[in-house]
């Protein structure tokens, strides 16, 4: 299993950025696909976006599209979420997921302990 840690969340008005940070360790990085997941109160877990290992595939939530952006830096063993344009709805705590192989939408089976952002109106 890979180890993860995510840091950048926090309070931020709507319309604003932030750019979410997850660093890895254990399972060589770039064996693995990378993505990040969030969960709000009272709401099942959901997808937010998946890189692949080589960063040259990507997948986004609609909800998301145009708005965030997935990237990685396999030299520093980081995946970053850069957030535009949030909105209240956004608000959730965000989680770092990874898992060997393909990028995919789900099977992921290490998580981070996730970084909680908070949109306000």
């Amino acid at each position: 299993q890979v180890q993860l840690v995510e840091s950048g969340g926090g309070l931020v008005q709507a319309g604003g950025s932030l750019r979410l940070s997850c660093v890895a360790s254990g399972r060589t990085f770039t064996s693995n696909a990378m993505a990040w997941f969030r969960q709000a109160p009272g709401k099942e877990r959901e997808f937010v976006a998946a890189i692949s290992w080589t960063g040259s595939t990507t997948h986004y939530a609609d909800s998301v599209k145009g708005r965030f952006t997935i990237s990685r830096d396999n030299a520093k063993n980081t995946v970053y979420l850069q957030m535009n344009s949030l909105k209240p709805e956004d608000t959730a705590v965000y989680y770092c997921a990874a898992r060997a192989g393909v990028v995919a939408v789900s099977g992921y089976d290490s998580w981070g302990q996730g970084t909680q952002v908070t949109v306000s109106s």
